[in-house]
């Protein structure tokens, strides 16, 4: 039987998923490190006014960067960039100087930066993030730690000195993938959750249903409701701002 996401999801798919569930908007995220993966999502972002912002790709590392940056800040749609570190061998690819020297001009742009990384890739972004105070970033998926185990103090520790800096946000996405897909629990997360929403505040925080990943695990509304079930004591405007004003004020949506 083929996994329940190995086929095409569109616009078409997402709409009635996010309008079933009171969503009225949502920021496309590239899968693939492709110029080609970024114009397809603006594209539909140009088709859907359902999709608010799009974080696309571009060789952070090439010669000639700026003048890709100055093509894309044209789209007023295309919001930032990432690039799928989690993939990298290297632990601190980060930290290579042609990288950070591509991230140096994302500000000159306004463009934000997805933070997409394993735990073990956590020490290099504590020193990546305090080297450009000024840069918008936000981690992608708690920087996926593993839900099917205890609470890792190095986990933990890396994610609060990563808090510590204010020019980072957290996405509260991507745990059921980081769970048994079969049988995960609320309680699953909420050691995790209680981590990073002390490390960063309500007001640095985010939903993110990371979909349509999350189908291999869960369905968009249930994903939806881990993270309102955990916050369903926090104040109204607290319970506003992570389900949608963080992200529209960190993406400028």
């Amino acid at each position: 039987m083929d996994p329940p996401i190995q086929r095409d999801f569109l616009p078409i798919d997402l709409g009635p998923v996010l309008a079933a569930n009171h969503v009225d908007g949502c920021v496309a995220v590239q899968a693939d490190q492709s110029e080609e993966e970024t114009n397809f999502l603006l594209d539909l972002a140009d088709k859907n006014d359902f999709i608010k912002g799009v974080v696309g790709w571009v060789d952070l590392r090439a010669d000639n960067l700026e003048e890709r940056l100055q093509h894309f800040a044209q789209f007023p749609k295309l919001k930032g960039f990432r690039h799928i570190v989690q993939g990298e061998a290297d632990d601190r690819f980060l930290l290579r100087e042609d990288f950070c020297r591509g991230i140096a001009l994302l500000g000159k742009y306004k463009f934000t930066y997805d933070i997409l990384v394993y735990p073990h890739q956590l020490p290099a972004v504590v020193e990546f993030v305090g080297r450009f105070p000024e840069q918008r970033f936000v981690i992608d998926h708690l920087a996926k730690p593993d839900f099917k185990k205890e609470l890792s103090h190095d986990w933990a520790q890396h994610m609060r000195a990563i808090g510590h800096h204010h020019n980072v946000y957290c996405k509260l996405s991507g745990m059921v993938t980081e769970a048994d897909w079969e049988h995960w629990e609320q309680d699953d997360f909420s050691p995790m959750l209680e981590v990073v929403l002390t490390a960063f505040g309500s007001s640095r925080t985010m939903f993110g249903s990371d979909w349509p990943v999350c189908l291999l695990a869960a369905d968009y509304e249930s994903v939806k409701g881990i993270l309102e079930n955990y916050i369903s004591g926090f104040s109204r405007s607290e319970v506003g701002m992570i389900m949608g004003g963080n992200a529209r004020t960190f993406y400028k949506l």
